[in-house]
C-alpha cells in the first residue's frame, strides 16, 4: 500500500491507515450516531490525536487508547487530564510544534474555539482548542481543522504547511458553516476538503452541497463529501 486510506467515522471523527499500515484515529467520538457499527473497531490503533477536550472529540479515546495500547497526542492541559484519567501513553505539546512519532510528524496548530471535559458534574479546563498537520510518509499532508470558525491566520496554515487535503467542519452553531468554510478554503488555498462536524445532531445545519455552491469559482477545488463509514484512498 503507497497511498493513505482515510475513512470518516461521522462527525469529526476519522480513522486513517499510513502507507506502512498504521492506524491513526483522531476525535474518536464513536458513539456519534452517525458511526457505523462495524466500524467502532479496528485492527490497530497506533496513534489518537484529540483536537479538544469536548464530549464529541475527546469522545472515547479513553477506551481506545486503553483497548489498543495506542499514543494519545493533545495540547498539554488535555495530556494532563489524560493521563489523570490512568492513560500512560500519550504526549502534551502545542501550537507550533511538531512531534515525530516515525512513520508519520504531527504539528499543531491553532483553532477558534473552546475545550473542556467533562468528568460528574464539573467541566475541566484542557487547554486550548487546536488543529492538527499530519504529515505522512509520502509526502502527503492532512489537516484535520478540529472544531473552529474561519481566522485569518488561516492563511499562515496554507503558506507555512500546503496542506493537500483539509477536514472541515461545515455544520454551523459551534463551528463554522459554509459561508465561513468557503472563506477557509480560499485562505488555505487547499484543493481537496473533506466536510465533516454536520448532519449529526438536526441543529448541524450546513451541508455539503452549500459549500459547493458557495466556492463554485474556486478553480480545481473539489469537495470531497463521504458518507459516514466510507472510505477514500490519498
Amino acid at each position: 500500500m503507497s497511498g493513505i486510506r482515510l475513512t470518516w467515522l461521522g462527525h469529526a471523527a476519522f480513522h486513517l491507515v499510513t502507507p506502512e499500515g498504521k492506524g491513526i484515529l483522531i476525535d474518536p467520538w464513536l458513539d456519534n450516531p452517525k458511526c457505523p457499527d462495524h466500524l467502532k473497531s479496528f485492527e490497530r490503533v497506533d496513534w489518537i490525536l484529540v483536537t479538544h477536550g469536548h464530549f464529541d472529540h475527546l469522545g472515547n479515546t479513553l477506551d481506545l487508547a486503553r483497548k489498543y495500547g495506542a499514543h494519545v497526542v493533545g495540547i498539554f492541559e488535555l495530556y494532563l487530564f489524560v493521563t489523570g484519567q490512568g492513560i500512560e501513553n500519550a504526549t502534551g505539546m502545542n501550537k507550533g510544534g511538531t512531534l515525530d512519532l516515525g512513520e508519520i510528524k504531527v504539528t499543531m496548530v491553532a483553532a477558534d474555539h473552546s475545550s473542556g471535559a467533562q468528568l460528574g458534574d464539573r467541566v475541566i479546563y484542557c487547554g486550548d482548542p487546536v488543529g492538527y498537520i499530519i504529515h505522512f510518509s509520502n509526502g502527503m499532508k492532512i489537516y484535520h481543522a478540529g472544531d473552529t470558525n474561519v481566522f485569518g491566520d488561516m492563511q499562515l496554515i496554507g503558506r507555512l504547511y500546503s496542506p493537500d487535503v483539509a477536514l472541515l467542519p461545515i455544520g454551523g452553531l459551534y463551528t463554522m458553516s459554509p459561508p465561513e468554510a468557503a472563506e477557509a478554503i480560499r485562505l488555505l488555498g487547499v484543493k481537496k476538503v473533506v466536510p465533516m462536524h454536520y448532519g449529526t445532531f438536526p441543529v448541524l445545519t450546513g451541508t455539503p452541497a452549500e459549500l459547493r455552491e458557495r466556492t463554485a469559482d474556486i478553480p480545481g477545488l473539489e469537495i470531497l463529501a463521504l458518507e459516514p463509514g466510507q472510505s477514500i484512498e490519498l
